[in-house]
C-alpha cells in the first residue's frame, strides 16, 4: 500500500496532503537516467581500458612484433648504407681515378627514379609510417646499387679498354738484344755516317747481322710498308693512343700495310737498304707526331739492371752511328 504524506500547511495552519507536480517527477526520471548513462559509459570505459578485448590483444602484439622487426631492419638498413657508401667512395676515388675518369657525382645516383613497393599492412594498425619509412630507405639502397652496377659495367670496359692499351704501348727492344750489345748509336744529335754533318737522330740503331727478326714492338695496325730512298725497306705501326713506331732498312719486309700485328710479332728482318753503312735496325718511336727515345719503352724485356745499363749506352752510343 502506497504511503501518503503530508506536509505542515503554514498559510492555512493545516496538515494536507504533499502532491508531487508532472514536471519535477519528470526531472526526477531525467536525472536518474543521465546518472546511469553517465555511470555506465565510465564502467566501460574503465573495462576497455583495464581489461582490452582479445581482438585488442593479439593487435598490440603484432604491433610489438612489428616494432621489434623495424628496429632489426633499421640496423640492417644502416649497415647496407654504409657498405654502399664504401663501394662509392672507391668507385669514385679508386677504381675511376686509376683509369683517370670523370668521377660520378651523388646526384647522378641518387637522382634515378626509385620503383614502387608494395607494403602488407597489418590489421589494426593505423600508422603505416614504419613501414613507409623502411620502405623508402630500402628502394634509395636499391636504386643506388642499380646505379652501381652501372657504374662497374663502365669501368670493366675502362678495363678492357687499358688493357688493350697497354698491350699497344710499344715495350720491347725490336730485335732480341739479350747480351745487350746491339745498340750502336742513341737518340740525339749525331755526325751522320755519309752526308758528315751534325743531324739529329730520331731513334737507335740495333746493329744485328742481316736476316735477323725484327719484331713489332707493340699491338697495332701496319700504316706503311715500302721501300724509300733514305728508309730502305721500312715498316710504320699505328698503336693507337698516340703512339707509332718506325722500322728501317729492312732486308725483307714481311708485314704488308693494314695489317694487324702483335707485340713480338715478326714483321721483316735487318738488312741495310736505303742510305746505310751496314745492317741494322733504325728504330723510332714517335707520340702524337713527336720522335722521342726509344730506350723509355724496353721496360717489358729488361730487368732493373739491363734497363739502367741500356740507358748508359743509349747515352754514350758504344759504336757510330749506321744511318
Amino acid at each position: 500500500m502506497k504511503k501518503i504524506k503530508y506536509y505542515y500547511n503554514t498559510h492555512t495552519l493545516r496538515y494536507e496532503k504533499l502532491v508531487t507536480p508532472f514536471r519535477v517527477k519528470l526531472l526526477r526520471t531525467f536525472g536518474f537516467i543521465s546518472a546511469a548513462l553517465v555511470t555506465s559509459a565510465l564502467i566501460i570505459w574503465a573495462y576497455t581500458r583495464f581489461f582490452p578485448k582479445a581482438t585488442d590483444k593479439e593487435a598490440q602484439l603484432k604491433y610489438e612484433v612489428i616494432q621489434d622487426n623495424y628496429t632489426a631492419l633499421a640496423e640492417k638498413t644502416k649497415l647496407l648504407q654504409q657498405q654502399m657508401a664504401e663501394l662509392e667512395k672507391r668507385d669514385n676515388e679508386v677504381y675511376r681515378s686509376i683509369f683517370e675518369a670523370n668521377p660520378l657525382g651523388d646526384s647522378a645516383r641518387t637522382t634515378i627514379i626509385e620503383k614502387k613497393k608494395e607494403i602488407a599492412k597489418v590489421n589494426r594498425i593505423q600508422d603505416d609510417e614504419l613501414g613507409n619509412e623502411i620502405a623508402k630507405t630500402l628502394n634509395n639502397i636499391s636504386a643506388r646499387v642499380v646505379y652501381q652496377f652501372k657504374s662497374y659495367d663502365a669501368i670493366e670496359k675502362l678495363i678492357n679498354n687499358q688493357e688493350a692499351k697497354l698491350a699497344s704501348i710499344p715495350a720491347i727492344q725490336p730485335v732480341s738484344n739479350k747480351e745487350l750489345n746491339r745498340i750502336a748509336s742513341g737518340f740525339g744529335m749525331r755526325i751522320h755516317p755519309i752526308y758528315g754533318i751534325a743531324k739529329m737522330h730520331s731513334g737507335l740503331d740495333f746493329t744485328a747481322p742481316q736476316g735477323t727478326p725484327i719484331y713489332a714492338t707493340g699491338d697495332g695496325v701496319v700504316s706503311t710498308a715500302e721501300f724509300g730512298t733514305g728508309t730502305g725497306n721500312h715498316v710504320i705501326i699505328n698503336h693507337g693512343y698516340g703512339y707509332e713506331t718506325e722500322y728501317m732498312h729492312m732486308v725483307r719486309i714481311k708485314a704488308r700495310a693494314g695489317q694487324r700485328v702483335k707485340r713480338g710479332e715478326v714483321i721483316g728482318w735487318v738488312g741495310s737498304t736505303g742510305a746505310s753503312t751496314g745492317p741494322h735496325c733504325h728504330y723510332e718511336v714517335h707520340i702524337n707526331g713527336n720522335p722521342v727515345d726509344p730506350v723509355y719503352f724496353f721496360f717489358n724485356d729488361l730487368n732493373a739492371e739491363q734497363y739502367d745499363r741500356v740507358l748508359k749506352i743509349a747515352a754514350t752510343g758504344s759504336a757510330k752511328s749506321f744511318d
